[in-house]
C-alpha cells in the first residue's frame, strides 16, 4: 500500500491564483480577522528603499542647479548669507542655521554635500548601514535647506526632513541587516509616528481648503482652474482642463473624501488602513500625471507603504499565508529597545501634533511651553504643518524676462520648463524640480518689491553669470550680457481644442503691464558731442 504522505508530496503544487481573482477576494481579506499579530517588516524594507530613491532624486536634482542658485555667482549666494548671519548671531549661528557650509563658506561645500547625499542615498537604497545612512541623509538635507532659503523651502522639502528623521529610528542597525542574523522587529512606536505624519499630511491638506473660506473649494469649482494655474502643468494637465466642469466638480468631491475621510482609516483596526493606502496612492498618481511636483508624490507613496502588513504582502505576491503554515518566525523583540523607542515616539508625536495645530489655530493660542518648544526645534525644520493649495489660484500670471542693448528692441529669455513660448508643449520634468522655474510662479503671485531674490536674478543676468544662465533654456544674448533688463506681466490661459488645432499653440496670453521696469548696471551711453556750426563769410 502506498504511503499517502509520499503520494501527496508527488502531486503538483496548487496553481497560483491570478491577480484578478485575488482582487475579487480583497473585501473579505480586509475584513477578516488576521491569523496572528500584524507585522510590518516587508513594509519597513520597501519604505526605506523608496526613501533612498527620494533622497537620491532630491540631491541629484539640486546638485545640477546648486551653483546657479546658491553658488558664489548664483542668485542667492550661500557664502554671503552665512557671512551676514555670522556677524549678527555670533556663536548662536550654529544652531539657528545648522549647516556643514560653516566649515568652508566660500569653498565647494555645496557640491561636496550634494555628492555625499547622493552617495549615502545609494547606501540606503542598497541596505548598507541603513541607520547611519539615514541619519547622514537627514543631516545633509537639513544643511542644504538651512542655506537654501526660498529655493529649498517647499512643503516636500520639509516633508522629506520630517520623514527622514523618523526613518533614522525605524531603520535597522548593523552593516548589512537582513543577513543570517535574525532582524529586530520594526519599532511599532516609530511606525505610528510615520503613520501620523501621513495622516497629518492628508487630513490637513483637506481641512485647510475648508477653513480658508475660498469659494473655489466651497462651490467645487477649484479644478476648473487648477490644471492651468498650477506651477508647472504637463500636457496631460492641458487635456484634463478640457474635461466637462461637472466631472471636475465630482473630482473635487472625491478628493475631499480621500483627504478628509479616509485618513481616519489609518487608525482603524484589522487591515482597513490598506484601503487608505490604495486611495492615497491613486491620488498621488493622478497628481503626478497632470502636474510636476518633483519627489513629493513618491515620498507620499513611501509613507503609504507602512500601512500594509506582512500578511498582505504575502497575499499580493501569492506566497504562503499563515493559514498555509509557511510563515517565518517573527522578528526578535528587545524589550529595553522597545521601551526606548516608545518614549522617543511619544516625544516625536507630541512635536508633530503641535506643529499640525499651528496650521489650524494661531500660534499665540497655544500654551506657552508648547510655543517655546516649537521655537527651540524650529531650526531643525523637522516638525512641520502641511496644507497644499489652501487657496486656489484662479488666474495664471506669468513673468516674461526680457533684455535689450538699446532700450528699444527687447528679446525674451526662455526658461526650461515654466510657460513662455505659446507653442511649446507643457512637459514632464518630475521627479527633477527646476527650482528657479518654480520660484518664478511664486514671484508672479506678488510684487517685485516682495521678492528680493528676483531682483538679484535680474542683476545676475546683467552680469552675464554663467551658472545662472545655465538655469535657462535660451540666452538671447550669447555674445555678452545686455545693457538693460525688464520683466513684463502676462496672463496665460490654456487654449481650447479648436484654438490649438488652428494655431498649434498650447497657451494664449494677454499683456497686463510691467512687473519690473527697466534696470541696468551700466550708465547709459553718452550722447554724441554736438557739432559746432562755423560761420562762413561770403
Amino acid at each position: 500500500m502506498e504511503n499517502p504522505t509520499a503520494q501527496a508530496a508527488t502531486l503538483p503544487a496548487e496553481p497560483r491564483r491570478p491577480w484578478w481573482r485575488r482582487g475579487l477576494a480583497a473585501p473579505a481579506f480586509l475584513l477578516a480577522k488576521p491569523a496572528g499579530p500584524l507585522t510590518y517588516e516587508t513594509s519597513r524594507w520597501w519604505f526605506l528603499r523608496v526613501l533612498g530613491v527620494c533622497y537620491l532624486l532630491a540631491f541629484i536634482s539640486l546638485w545640477v542647479q546648486v551653483e546657479g542658485l546658491l553658488g558664489a555667482r548664483g542668485i542667492l549666494p550661500a557664502s554671503d548669507y552665512l557671512e551676514f548671519v555670522g556677524k549678527h548671531l555670533g556663536a548662536e549661528r550654529y544652531w539657528r542655521v545648522p549647516t556643514f557650509s560653516w566649515l568652508a563658506p566660500r569653498g565647494g561645500m555645496l557640491h561636496v554635500q550634494c555628492a555625499a547625499g547622493a552617495g549615502l542615498a545609494m547606501l540606503l537604497l542598497c541596505n548598507v548601514v541603513p541607520r547611519l545612512a539615514a541619519f547622514g541623509l537627514w543631516a545633509l538635507y537639513l544643511s542644504l535647506s538651512s542655506i537654501g532659503r526660498e529655493f529649498l523651502g517647499y512643503q516636500w522639502d520639509v516633508l522629506l526632513l520630517e520623514t527622514g528623521f523618523a526613518a533614522v529610528f525605524l531603520a535597522p542597525g548593523g552593516f548589512l541587516p537582513g543577513g543570517r542574523r535574525r532582524p529586530s522587529a520594526a519599532p511599532i512606536g516609530i511606525l505610528w509616528v510615520l503613520r501620523f505624519l501621513l495622516f497629518k499630511l492628508m487630513f490637513s491638506s483637506g481641512l485647510v481648503k475648508l477653513l480658508s473660506g475660498d469659494p473655489a473649494w466651497h462651490n467645487l469649482t477649484a479644478l476648473n482652474y487648477h490644471y492651468q494655474t498650477q506651477p508647472l502643468p504637463s500636457w496631460a494637465g492641458w487635456y484634463a482642463h478640457q474635461l466637462p466642469a461637472a466631472l471636475g466638480q465630482a473630482s473635487v468631491v472625491v478628493m475631499f473624501g480621500i483627504e478628509l475621510v479616509l485618513p481616519w482609516l489609518i487608525f482603524a483596526p484589522r487591515r482597513l488602513p490598506i484601503v487608505a493606502a490604495v486611495a492615497f496612492t491613486g491620488l498621488m498618481i493622478i497628481i503626478s500625471i497632470t502636474g510636476n511636483y518633483c519627489f513629493f508624490n513618491l515620498l507620499t507613496v513611501a509613507l503609504c507603504l507602512l500601512l500594509v502588513d506582512d500578511d498582505a504582502w504575502r497575499r499580493i505576491g501569492g506566497r504562503p499565508t499563515p493559514e498555509d503554515g509557511a510563515v517565518a518566525p517573527p522578528p526578535a523583540v528587545n524589550r529595553w529597545r522597545w521601551a526606548v523607542h516608545g518614549a522617543l515616539a511619544g516625544g516625536l508625536l507630541l512635536l508633530s501634533g503641535l506643529s499640525m495645530l499651528t496650521r489650524l489655530v494661531p500660534v499665540r493660542a497655544l500654551p506657552g511651553p508648547a510655543i517655546k518648544l516649537l521655537e527651540v526645534v524650529a531650526p531643525l525644520r523637522t516638525f512641520n504643518s502641511y496644507g497644499l493649495f489652501a487657496v486656489m489660484t484662479t488666474t495664471r500670471n506669468e513673468i516674461v524676462v526680457e533684455g535689450s542693448d538699446d532700450g528699444l528692441q527687447w528679446l525674451a529669455y526662455e526658461f526650461k520648463w515654466k510657460p513662455g513660448d505659446l507653442r511649446r508643449v507643457p512637459g514632464f520634468v518630475a521627479p527633477h524640480q527646476p527650482r528657479l522655474d518654480w520660484q518664478m510662479w511664486f514671484a508672479a503671485l506678488g510684487r517685485v518689491e516682495e521678492n528680493p531674490w528676483f531682483q538679484s536674478f535680474l542683476a545676475r543676468l546683467l552680469q552675464g553669470s554663467p551658472p545662472v544662465l545655465d538655469l535657462l533654456a535660451r540666452n538671447p544674448f550669447p555674445a555678452g550680457p545686455p545693457r538693460y533688463v525688464r520683466a513684463v506681466f502676462y496672463e496665460y490661459q490654456f487654449t481650447n481644442i479648436n484654438q490649438r488645432r488652428q494655431s498649434g499653440e498650447w497657451w494664449r496670453r494677454e499683456k497686463i503691464g510691467m512687473y519690473c521696469t527697466r534696470l541696468s548696471l551700466r550708465p547709459p551711453p553718452a550722447p554724441p558731442p554736438a557739432r559746432k556750426e562755423r560761420n562762413v563769410e561770403i
